[in-house]
């Protein structure tokens, strides 16, 4: 499964590891030693995330993608 989500990463200086997070799907977040560690564990619980709502029978948002101005 692709995951089409805009990811945001970033330095957590109070956890001391590298953040990700998928703002369209609440919740989802995850952590890693580096930023590829980070964005390969928020692709898991992207997926996870994803499965859990179809099971529940919850709504998925379709994927924005960043905003374009002109």
């Amino acid at each position: 499964m692709l995951i089409k989500y805009e990811v945001i990463i970033y330095w957590s200086q109070e956890d001391e590891c590298f953040v990700s997070e998928m703002p369209e799907l609440p919740g989802c977040i995850a952590d890693g030693g580096t930023p590829q560690e980070a964005l390969a564990n928020i692709e898991q619980i992207a997926k996870d995330w994803i499965e859990t709502a179809r099971e529940l029978g919850r709504p998925i948002p379709e994927p924005k993608g960043r905003l374009i101005f002109a």
